[in-house]
């Protein structure tokens, strides 16, 4: 596991990191339990069996490690600007993932469960728009390749690439 961690502003732990490893959600969301919030929000993103009607076999994820890293860490660094939160940990998965496995965590500690929340949903919106972390997915007739929201079809022609 490639992670990082730092001593917030507000005195409190944050961490990151990107793994090859099945990520253990409870685990991650305990690195960040201050006595003074009130609430931990976590997401746990998983792979899913249907995308767009389409069924999956499993996902590939790659990054470019050293960014990614950086990426992540300039994320929480703005996401303690944007919101009255104390603590967070994000850990994403690399590599194969099958159906059901979990491929990134994302958990915020806060005094109130609102910023808790709207800071947890603004991060992962800006990891997929931001960081770079490549998602394969594989079906049984195509590999379609994701960045963000966008899928690039390894199957399509110069003439079909967006």
């Amino acid at each position: 596991m490639e992670s990082r961690s730092v001593v917030n502003k507000k005195g409190k732990v944050d961490f990151w990191a990107l793994t090859t490893e099945p990520l253990d959600v409870g685990r991650i969301a305990r690195r960040i339990v201050p006595e003074t919030c009130g609430a931990i929000v976590t997401l746990d993103g998983f792979v899913r069996r249907f995308t767009k009607g389409k069924e999956t076999l499993y996902l590939v994820y790659e990054a470019y490690e050293a960014m990614a890293l950086r990426e992540m860490e300039k994320l929480i660094e703005q996401a303690h600007e944007k919101f009255d939160i104390e603590s967070v940990s994000m850990v994403h998965r690399l590599g194969k993932l099958e159906i059901g496995e979990t491929s990134v965590v994302i958990s915020v500690a806060a005094p109130h469960r609102k910023a808790a929340f709207e800071a947890c949903q603004w991060l992962i919106k800006e990891l997929k728009r931001t960081v770079p972390i490549w998602k394969k997915e594989v079906y049984k007739d195509e590999e379609i390749w994701v960045e963000g929201e966008e899928n690039f079809s390894e199957n399509a022609s110069d003439n079909d690439q967006p």
